[in-house]
């Protein structure tokens, strides 16, 4: 009996079921199969639809988007979550101008030397634009590997990803790479999912030795759950007499690097003392209704704080990270999503 071919029943089941209507896939060129890519690290295609052709009406080349203004690009990616994507994309677009003619390098090593493109990054890219032989790793490949090899361990760990390394390549086949890579991340997000897997229509499953030992819900192996720290802090809403408000750029490190967000203190004395500094407030603060938000690592508590009617002091400088902005000029800056929501909701 021939040995079974993981590739050639992944690209026939992709060829009637896989995802044929995605729009980096017309024309799969390397620029918007690299936008893509980095759009969609820990992000579903679903929320990515949307920002991938926003961001290729601003900036349809390579070209474009380096010679944007940074703010530009942070007001696009903004709600879309981890930034440093964001800088990470724009920074290489610049270096891929200045030192590789406008263009993505094509080789292995040019890529993985851009900021922000990892080996299952460029793998992608240079199967899927170039039909070169590289494996990617990404969730949905990660979880396809383990279950249909049933490899054991915490996939995070070294020992873990070298061998699942090591499977993906040897699966690879000698043609329609760029077909077997997009079938690959078809099956983990569509029949390989992370809860209530399609089994019994997965062109896998009479080979995966998870379905066959009927622990398919044991792959991957689950980290030991961990609590998720919670913190606390307070937004300074100041708005002015002439409907301006007192927003701050935020650091290019952290979270929502880059973007514009409000003022932010740790307790309701510091609050009062910060409006003091930067305006004649009129009155004590209106507390709205806290508001949560859930990053990767912690839950971080918001305490809207707001102040109508405030006069600007004489305190920022030109290159203070204060600045007033008209409520008008909001739509065109990067907020970060819960902050946005806050100031639409504005009583």
């Amino acid at each position: 009996m021939a040995a079974f071919n993981v590739a050639a029943n992944l690209l026939k089941w992709h060829k009637k079921h896989g995802r044929h209507d995605l729009p980096w896939q017309h024309p799969r060129t390397p620029y918007r199969v690299w936008l893509s890519e980095i759009m969609l690290q820990q992000t579903q295609v679903s929320t990515v639809r949307g920002y991938f052709d926003a961001f290729m009406r601003e900036f349809p080349t390579l070209e474009s988007l380096a010679r944007a203004p940074s703010e530009q690009v942070m007001q696009l990616w903004a709600g879309l979550g981890y930034y440093s994507r964001a800088r990470n994309l724009h920074q290489s677009a610049r270096i891929c101008l200045s030192e590789h003619g406008g263009e993505l390098p094509t080789s292995f090593e040019g890529l993985m030397a851009l900021p922000g493109i990892g080996r299952s990054t460029a793998g992608a890219i240079l199967s899927q634009a170039h039909g070169q032989a590289y494996a990617i790793m990404d969730g949905n490949a990660k979880r396809v590997l383990t279950r249909f090899h049933a490899v054991s361990g915490d996939v995070s760990s070294a020992s873990v990803l070298k061998q699942l390394w090591q499977l993906a390549e040897s699966h690879l086949p000698s043609s329609r790479l760029s077909d077997y890579t997009q079938a690959l991340m078809d099956l983990g997000a569509t029949l390989c999912t992370r809860s209530r897997p399609d089994c019994l229509n997965c062109p896998l499953a009479r080979h995966c030795q998870a379905f066959q030992h009927n622990a398919v819900a044991d792959y991957p192996n689950r980290k030991p759950g961990k609590t998720i720290p919670k913190r606390e802090t307070y937004a300074l809403i100041l708005l002015s007499k002439d409907n301006e408000i007192l927003l701050e750029q935020r650091p290019d490190t952290g979270i929502w690097g880059g973007l514009f967000s409000l003022p932010e203190q740790s307790g309701m004395q510091a609050a009062g003392q910060f409006a003091g500094q930067y305006t004649q407030r009129t009155g004590e603060a209106t507390a709205l209704p806290a508001i949560t938000h859930r990053f990767s690592h912690f839950q971080l508590t918001i305490h809207p704080l707001l102040w109508r009617g405030c006069t600007p002091n004489a305190r920022i400088s030109d290159n203070d990270t204060y600045q007033w902005m008209g409520c008008d000029q909001l739509q065109r800056i990067g907020l970060p999503a819960p902050i946005k929501k806050l100031l639409q909701a504005l009583p």
